[in-house]
């Protein structure tokens, strides 16, 4: 008849339930959604202007947002003004 092998359990010591605990949560937190920032820049800093940049114009960026406001500049926004980070709207 073979012998059946038995699972050893080792003691763990506190400091190595602690470490594998915080380890854990820092695995866990790596994987939580991350928050948008809430802060929007300033005008001056994206060389905002009040008239397009070609057929650049803040209506057909990705970034506006109705009727008068953008994603990512503060203050607001003309429909026919650009920045430099504009992006052109897909559809």
């Amino acid at each position: 008849m073979a012998k059946t092998s038995r699972t050893q359990w080792r003691a763990l010591s506190r400091r190595t339930v602690v470490i594998r605990s915080l380890a854990c949560a820092a695995g866990a937190a790596a994987f939580a959604p991350v928050q948008k920032a809430s802060a929007k820049m300033a005008q001056k800093a994206v060389e905002y202007q009040d008239t397009p940049k070609g057929d650049q114009e803040c209506s057909n960026c990705s970034l506006f947002q109705e009727p008068n406001a953008c994603t990512l500049v503060d203050g607001e926004i003309s429909p026919k003004g650009w920045c430099k980070f504009w992006v052109k709207k897909t559809g």
